[in-house]
Order: structure tokens, then C-alpha cells, then sequence
């Protein structure tokens, strides 16, 4: 069963917090708890937020340099002595530069590495295309054994990078670089496999990932503005999926939309095709980049050129719904 937050959806506040930042927080927070916990990065702590644990802990962390591909193996070398390594660098690095090394050793040998990759989509902003992850979802997503991650809020990250420290296998969470909207409670659980109901709806679903589930809230408000009761889910588990949720999703509403700050192809789109496909077809509009790279440019210009505002989303739902009535 599907968790809730209050029947709005929204938090109180506008606070934001972001994913890097509070994966920072917590993983020094792990290291006084748990001696096994070592972290490993490529040269990028300050971005990634390791810094904050080499600080406390030097004699466990190891900047491998600008060496991805060491990065993971030396990792797995740590998690076959028995112990915890997190693994951070930038997502394009972590996914693609390092992607033969994480799926010879990592995923094939079911290894205890956590892959914590920030700086994910296209709102690492003027950094521009060769920075903006938007393949590493699905490149992480194909590979056996590997648990797929997407934050929503700080909360949730912090809730995702403490179970992913107990969690015996190889996790890939993704962070970012821009602060997001806080949208759970300070003492937000995670449990793997399971999404999240954020606002009730009838008539289509919104499904999203990272700031995206944000977004989805605010088109639904707009939708309600029109009389249009639109359910909202938070899919961040991207893998295992709650194919259960979508399915009940699904039948609910008769249409959906997913949106995602990552390629249509092989992330949340992707997956919640799969399973409509599989169990039970609706129209689903897929909104994410549409096979093209990302550009430089600021984080709110870049996802307004790219089709991923709350009005695109609107349309998005329009266009889900015109479809459910044709058929």
C-alpha cells in the first residue's frame, strides 16, 4: 500500500533543501554510527557533498582523482572486504564513464556499493550538455541487481541514503544540484518498491521523479482550477517500480502522464509503459527531453525550453485526457 501525505498534497512552507546537500548530512551522520561505512569520490567532493564525511572521518575516505573507472572498482574491492562503500562523483561520470566497471563488478557480483551520483538532469544548468545527465536512469535501470533511486525532496533523500546503508546490494540514488521544495515530513520513511500518493485524484494521474513530483502538484492545483481532479504519485523507487501503484493508478483515472528531468527513453516513461503495456493499456503522455541533448543555460530557462513546467505538464494531462475520451 502506497504511503500519503495530507490530502493537498503540498507541504506547509516553502522551504527547500537540496538532494546533494542533504545527502552530505546524513552520510557523516552514518559514519559516526556505522566504523564500516567508507566513501570514495572522484575529485569532486565539494560538489558532491563528501566532503562533509572526509572532514570527520579522513582515515575513510579516498579521492580517487579524476578516475571513474577506479572509483568503482576500488568500491567493490572495499564492499568484498566487507565494507560499506559510497561511491559519488557526477552522474554523467558515475553512469557513463564508469558504466563497464559498476555492471562487470558492481551489479554482476551483487556487490554492497552505493553509487550516490549528484549534478543528475538538465537543471545542473550552464555546466550545459557534456554535464546534464539525461541517460543515467536508464543506463543504471537495465542492469540486474540494481536498486534505482530519485529523491523527491531532503527528506526523502535523507530516508533513501540511510536505507541504503543497511541494504545488503548495489544501489544507484541520484542527486542534484538544484534545491528542491520540501515536500514529506523531517522523519519520511523509504521502503523499496513502494510509491507514494500525494494527492487524490479521478480523472488522470501525474507520476514523477526528483523536482518533478513538485511540479506534478502544482499542475494538479491548476487542473483542479479547471475542475479536473488529477492524482499525483511520487515514483522515486524508479527500481523495483511499484507496479502495483501504476496499475491501480491506471484503472483509476483512465490516463496518465509521467514526467521526468531525464530522456523519455529508458527512465520513468519507460518503465510505467512497461507496465501499462503488460497489465492494462491507458493513454500515457511522457514528458521528459525528447531525444537531444541538454545546452547551457539557467536551470528555470533550460526545463521551460524542454517541455517541464507545471503549464506543460497541464497541457500534457489536456492531451491524456482527450485521448481517454476518443477511445
Amino acid at each position: 500500500m502506497a504511503g500519503k501525505v495530507d490530502s493537498g498534497g503540498q507541504a506547509s512552507g516553502v522551504q527547500k533543501e537540496s538532494t546533494r546537500v542533504e545527502y552530505g548530512k546524513t552520510l557523516a551522520e552514518l559514519g559516526g554510527q556505522n566504523p564500516d561505512i567508507v566513501v570514495l569520490d572522484a575529485d569532486l567532493s565539494g560538489s558532491t557533498q563528501t566532503s562533509r564525511f572526509a572532514q570527520l572521518y579522513p582515515e575513510r575516505f579516498f579521492n580517487v582523482g579524476i578516475a571513474e573507472q577506479d572509483l568503482m572498482g576500488t568500491a567493490a574491492g572495499l564492499a568484498v572486504g566487507g565494507k560499506i562503500p559510497f561511491a559519488s562523483t557526477f552522474a554523467i561520470f558515475a553512469a557513463g564513464r564508469a558504466w563497464e566497471q559498476i555492471r562487470q563488478t558492481i551489479a554482476y557480483g551483487h556487490l554492497n556499493v552505493k553509487i550516490v551520483a549528484s549534478h543528475g538532469g538538465l537543471t545542473v544548468g550552464e555546466d550545459g550538455g557534456s554535464h546534464q545527465a539525461l541517460e543515467d536512469l536508464a543506463l543504471m535501470r537495465v542492469l540486474p541487481n540494481m536498486v534505482v533511486l530519485v529523491p523527491a525532496d531532503g527528506p526523502e533523500t535523507r530516508a533513501m541514503v540511510r536505507w541504503a546503508a543497511a541494504y545488503d546490494g548495489p544501489v544507484y540514488i541520484r542527486t542534484s544540484r538544484l534545491p528542491f521544495p520540501v515536500l514529506f515530513p523531517p522523519d519520511h520513511q523509504f521502503h523499496l518498491g513502494q510509491g507514494t500518493v500525494l494527492r487524490e485524484g479521478t480523472d488522470v494521474t501525474l507520476a514523477g521523479i526528483g523536482l518533478m513530483v513538485h511540479f506534478c502538484l502544482e499542475a494538479a492545483a491548476r487542473l483542479q482550477s479547471e475542475g479536473l481532479s488529477a492524482r499525483v504519485l511520487n515514483l522515486s523507487c524508479l527500481k523495483p517500480l511499484d507496479w502495483e501503484l501504476v496499475l491501480e493508478s491506471a484503472r483509476r483515472t483512465g490516463a496518465m502522464v509521467s514526467v521526468e528531468e531525464h530522456l523519455v527513453t529508458g527512465g520513468l516513461g519507460s518503465a510505467i509503459s512497461e507496465v501499462l503495456t503488460d497489465m492494462y493499456p491507458v493513454p500515457l503522455e511522457r514528458l521528459g527531453v525528447k531525444d537531444i541533448f541538454g545546452q547551457s543555460g539557467k536551470p528555470e530557462e533550460l526545463l521551460r525550453h524542454y517541455g517541464l513546467t507545471p503549464a506543460d505538464i497541464v497541457a500534457a494531462a489536456h492531451r491524456a485526457l482527450r485521448r481517454k475520451q476518443a477511445r
